[in-house]
């Protein structure tokens, strides 16, 4: 195993982490382990989408991890009229230059929040696929680059679909993870209701890491050491949710590029430089239940994508 270079980095990754995931829990009253794994989401170089009830604290969420981080903040709601061009942008005619201006659409920030992302017609939904696989937009054939690091954050509402448009495969796919935040425990909500009806801690909320701390972190978990017999492990797992006769639909090769993201991301935030198979575990339904599709008789037995992962994890050998 190769040494680290610079073992201060590494612990200064991991302090950096764990702050943000406290700043965020200040204002969502939410799982530590959710909010957890929406920082590594981040430091993975990720997408989310966050599929809950409404009023859970989805768009609170996002807002509180951008302003953790002090990185530029943006905000979408898709609605059925949206144009792709609101998202990315459009080049408009400026008469006194006598020539196209290219001004900027939302998409041009750090994190941006989606609110009801299925509500936009799929054209629009299209315009998010170049930004989140290349971080980069395409405007009349000229390519701008965005800011690393970039993230979106996209809510959906899993019990309204009259007038929404589901997200395809392809699309889903780009998603790094899909959570959902529950509801909170009872000591937790009353304690919520008090704060919002007062002084909500959003309002209040302050940076804990620089921008230039989050690449230094980005880049850390990129080093992080991966052994071979790991990665023909992630692909096990991969190729059992493909063999598998209750999937139409099993993981994909750029679902086990996020696993092993995530991974270093989760190595780092415990402060080790080498990834274990139990990092792999621990994020492995977050990161692959939402790209998996049912077979319909998987469906009519009423099993859930989570649990087809779950065993899949049970039944992949681990490497010793």
């Amino acid at each position: 195993m190769e040494a680290r270079r610079d073992p201060a980095g590494l612990a200064l990754s991991a302090e950096t982490l764990d702050r943000i995931a406290a700043n965020v829990a200040l204002v969502v009253h939410a799982p530590a382990e959710t909010l957890r794994l929406c920082v590594l989401c981040l430091v993975a170089e990720g997408h989310l989408i966050i599929e809950d009830f409404p009023g859970v604290g989805k768009t609170m969420l996002a807002k509180a991890l951008a302003r953790s981080v002090d990185l530029e903040f943006s905000r979408l709601q898709f609605t059925p009229d949206l144009l792709p061009s609101d998202v990315t942008g459009v080049n408009v005619f400026n008469q006194r230059a006598n020539a196209f201006e290219f001004r900027a659409g939302p998409v041009f920030a750090n994190v941006l929040l989606v609110d009801e992302i299925n509500r936009a017609s799929p054209k629009t939904q299209s315009a998010l696929l170049e930004a989140m696989q290349e971080t980069q937009v395409t405007i009349d054939g000229e390519s701008y680059p965005l800011e690393r690091p970039f993230m979106v954050l996209a809510t959906q509402n899993p019990i309204e679909y009259e007038g929404t448009y589901p997200l395809p495969e392809a699309q889903l796919d780009r998603f790094t993870m899909r959570l959902s935040l529950g509801y909170p425990q009872l000591a937790e909500e009353a304690r919520m209701l008090a704060e919002q009806t007062t002084a909500p801690p959003l309002e209040t909320l302050e940076p804990v890491a620089s921008t230039e701390e989050v690449l230094a972190t980005i880049d850390e978990a990129r080093s992080i050491f991966v052994e071979e017999s790991l990665n023909r492990y992630v692909v096990a797992l991969l190729r059992h949710t493909r063999a598998s006769s209750r999937l139409a639909l099993g993981a994909s090769p750029r679902s086990g590029i996020a696993l092993l993201r995530v991974a270093k991301a989760r190595a780092l935030s415990e402060g080790r430089d080498y990834v274990l198979p139990d990092d792999v575990k621990a994020i492995a339904e977050p990161v692959l239940s939402h790209r998996l599709i049912l077979a319909p008789e998987a469906r009519s037995a009423g099993l859930t994508a989570g649990e087809l992962v779950r065993e899949a994890v049970e039944q992949t050998p681990v490497p010793v």
